[in-house]
C-alpha cells in the first residue's frame, strides 16, 4: 500500500508539473514578445526567443505607459474593481447572515435565488442590461460598481451563507446578552470569523472585475471610459496598425497586479471555499 501511495504521489506531482507548464507557458511567450521589437512578431518567429537585434529592452513598456491611456484605463479599472468588491463583501455577507440567521421562507426563497442567479447565463440578460444602465445612469466607471455588485452577489452570498452556518449561535446570543446591538454583533464577533471567506471571495471577485471585459464594454461609454481590457482590445499604432509589442507589455503589466493580489491571498482560498461549501 505504501508503495502504491508513493508511485500514486509521484505520478500527481508529474501531472500538475505538465499542467503547470501548461498554464505558465502561454504568459511566458507573451512576456517573450513583449521584449522584441515589433519587426521581430510575426507568424513565424511568435514562438522563438529574442535574438540580439530584436531584443527591445523595456521600450514596448514604455511605450505602453505612455501611449492610448494606459494610466487613465488603470486608474478606471482599479477604481471599478475595489468599489466593487468592497460593495459585495459588505452586502453579501450582511445579506448572508440575515437569511441564514432569521428564518423564514421569504428569506429561504431569497437564498435560492441568490443560488439560482449562478447559473443565468449572461448573454440572456445583456442586451436589456445595457438599456437599463443607460437608464439609470451606471455607464461610468463610478457607479458601474451596483451592476457587479448584483451579478457578484449570487456566489458571494452563498459562500458566505455557507460559513456562517458553521457558526455557533451561541456566540452571537452571548454578544446579544451583553447589550451588543445587530451591526455590533455582525462587525465585531461574525465579521473576524468571516475573515477566511472574506478573503476568498475578494479574490475571485477581484479576478472577474479586474479581467472583465463583456460588461464595460456593453455598459460603459467607449469614447470616453476604457477599463485595461478594453484598451488592450483596442490597442493601436500609427496608422490603425495593431501595435503588438506594447501590446504584450500592456498584458503584462495588466497581469501583475491580480497575480499579486492571490499569491498574498492564497492559502485563504481552499480554506475559504470549504467553509462556504457547508451544507445547513
Amino acid at each position: 500500500m505504501k508503495e502504491r501511495s508513493k508511485v500514486f504521489q509521484i505520478l500527481l506531482f508529474v501531472l500538475m508539473c505538465v499542467l503547470t507548464v501548461l498554464w505558465v507557458y502561454p504568459i511566458f511567450m507573451i512576456l517573450v514578445n513583449a521584449l522584441k521589437v515589433e519587426s521581430a512578431i510575426t507568424t513565424s518567429t511568435v514562438f522563438s526567443l529574442p535574438s540580439a537585434e530584436a531584443f527591445a529592452g523595456f521600450e514596448n513598456f514604455a511605450q505602453a505607459l505612455n501611449s492610448q491611456g494606459f494610466l487613465v484605463s488603470l486608474g478606471y479599472s482599479t477604481l471599478i474593481t475595489v468599489t466593487s468588491v468592497a460593495a459585495i463583501i459588505l452586502c453579501c455577507s450582511m445579506c448572508a447572515w440575515y437569511i441564514t440567521r432569521v428564518k423564514s421562507k421569504i428569506n429561504n426563497f431569497l437564498y435560492y435565488l441568490f443560488v439560482f442567479s449562478m447559473v443565468v447565463p449572461f448573454q440572456m440578460v445583456m442586451f436589456t442590461l445595457s438599456q437599463t444602465a443607460d437608464m439609470l445612469k451606471l455607464n461610468t466607471p463610478y457607479n458601474i460598481w451596483i451592476i457587479y455588485l448584483g451579478f457578484g452577489s449570487g456566489l458571494a452570498v452563498f459562500m458566505f451563507a455557507g460559513f456562517v452556518k458553521s457558526i455557533p449561535v451561541e456566540i452571537e446570543e452571548a454578544a446579544l446578552i451583553d447589550g451588543c446591538s445587530p451591526l455590533q454583533i455582525f462587525f465585531k464577533i461574525v465579521v473576524p470569523i468571516l475573515k477566511p471567506t472574506m478573503v476568498s471571495v475578494t479574490i475571485l471577485q477581484a479576478m472577474w472585475v479586474w479581467n472583465d471585459y463583456l460588461l464595460p464594454t456593453l455598459v460603459l461609454d467607449i469614447t470616453k471610459y476604457k477599463t485595461i481590457p478594453m484598451l488592450i482590445q483596442h490597442f493601436r499604432g500609427s496608422y490603425g496598425r495593431v501595435a503588438m509589442g506594447p501590446m504584450m507589455a500592456s498584458i503584462i503589466m495588466t497581469i501583475i497586479p491580480i497575480v499579486i493580489v492571490y499569491i498574498l491571498g492564497q492559502k485563504h482560498i481552499i480554506k475559504g471555499v470549504a467553509a462556504g461549501a457547508v451544507k445547513g
